[in-house]
């Protein structure tokens, strides 16, 4: 008995887009090889997570330019009585705004090193990248009396040369998982609506209290308000990760299989 295959036009170059996509991951694979993290135990990784059943979140807020934000931000949390959180300071704006830096010392909130210039440091020489860490730990050290182990990479930017400076200096890279976008101003409600929507157990979020970021002391009374009526904790960066081992991910790498992927099978 003869058997018969029809294809259809569309079968056919579904076929052909996924056959490509996987030639391609496969390509990128072998030519970028040198530069994809593998995680291990070992492997030097950003931390935008910790893995937890309780209900711990972290409140983090970047600084580095103005002082008209973290009056406000500061007062908001005093008087919603959040007394444990987490801000990531330039050594440039922490030298020139050190009374800010004590009232956020004082208040007992963590603070963390948000760097030295506010470049991107995947662009700098290791020796570079040492010396912009380094100038910053020494800064930070001197105006609030303790080492600052935490470092946020100024715009999020690293790649695996930072992340192995930078654990060598024995910091720990932070990212996030949500992204509030308060620093595209894009409106208190819609700030508020992707923090409290996308918050989950031992979730990072990013904010800001520098001077161009004109709602976050807006929108963090509902954010507040909402977390807390979801049953959240609010803890520091340094706690949530006591809790656990820490989602590590080394980004770059990732994004670049997965948007070559998309790509080439047109999603």
């Amino acid at each position: 008995m003869n058997s018969f295959y029809v294809f259809s036009g569309k079968k056919i170059k579904r076929f052909i887009y996924i056959f490509a996509a996987a030639l391609l991951a496969a390509g990128v694979v072998y030519v970028e090889r040198g530069n994809i993290t593998v995680f291990s135990e070992t492997a030097p990784s950003a931390i935008y997570s910790v893995p937890t059943e309780k209900k711990l979140i972290a409140l983090t807020f970047d600084i580095s330019w103005g002082e008209k934000r973290p009056g406000p931000i500061l007062k908001v949390l005093e008087d919603k009585k959040v007394d444990k959180a987490t801000f990531f300071l330039s050594s440039p704006w922490s030298k020139t705004h050190q009374e800010i830096v004590t009232s956020i010392k004082d208040a007992g909130y963590e603070i963390g090193s948000h760097g030295h210039k506010h470049v991107n440091y995947s662009a700098l020489s290791n020796e570079e990248i040492k010396n912009q860490i380094t100038t910053a730990h020494t800064v930070l050290t001197e105006l609030t009396g303790k080492e600052p182990n935490l470092i946020r990479m100024p715009n999020g930017d690293f790649d695996k040369r930072v992340l192995q400076v930078a654990t060598d200096l024995g910091y720990k890279v932070i990212q996030w998982d949500t992204d509030s976008l308060d620093w595209k101003n894009i409106g208190v409600d819609n700030i508020v609506r992707r923090v409290t929507s996308k918050a989950h157990p031992g979730d990072i979020v990013l904010l800001h209290a520098s001077d161009s970021c004109k709602q976050t002391h807006e929108a963090l009374p509902q954010i507040i308000d909402n977390l807390r009526s979801q049953g959240y904790e609010f803890v520091t960066v340094s706690e949530l990760i006591s809790q656990g081992s820490a989602e590590g991910k080394e980004v770059r790498d990732s994004a670049m299989l997965n948007d070559g992927l998309e790509d080439a099978a047109g999603m």
